[in-house]
């Protein structure tokens, strides 16, 4: 009896696709560690994509994918995850996401197939995702961006804006 009882609770308070607002916009969350040199690559998309204030783009800037972003992920009609690749080939990628097979996160952390599975799950809408990714070459302690990674970075920010003025198109899903 008392199983069901909070059953019934949860599912009261929990959010369905019509309670919850249609999808709008562009989210970009750029993250990774800012300490760390060419790391922080992410943070800085995202800080210059807020400064040049594009029409129906919103960004976020964070050290790490934590749960708590499944809200703005699922608000998104689109949403670009930034981040650095040190092992990834020597130019940007942007690669089509799809969420993940299951919402569950094991650490404080999640990867961005995880958020958009939890979005899915909690929120009632997984929006169409993009993994963009920006080749490092120092990860070394500082705050500085390598020429490299900087040249990354411009790289980045033409194809964000290429997709949200819908120059670029959908690609398979990772």
């Amino acid at each position: 009896m008392e199983m069901q009882k909070a059953s019934t609770i949860f599912k009261r308070q929990q959010m369905t696709p019509e309670e919850h607002q249609s999808p709008a916009g562009i989210l970009v969350i750029g993250y990774g560690n800012t300490l760390r040199r060419d790391d922080g690559v992410g943070p800085k998309v995202a800080d210059a994509l807020a400064a040049l204030a594009l029409p129906g783009v919103h960004a976020l800037a964070c050290p790490l994918l934590t749960p708590e972003l499944a809200d703005p992920v699922s608000r998104a009609r689109v949403a670009i995850f930034v981040d650095a690749a040190v092992d990834a080939p020597l130019e940007v990628q942007m690669r089509k996401l799809a969420p993940a097979d299951t919402s569950q996160i094991m650490a404080h952390a999640a990867s961005p197939a995880t958020l958009l599975a939890l979005a899915r799950d909690v929120f009632g809408h997984a929006p169409e995702a993009w993994l963009l990714t920006i080749p490092a070459e120092d990860i070394g302690i500082g705050e500085g961006l390598s020429a490299f990674t900087r040249r990354g970075l411009e790289s980045a920010m033409e194809e964000i804006k290429r997709l949200a003025s819908g120059e670029r198109s959908p690609g398979p899903p990772l």
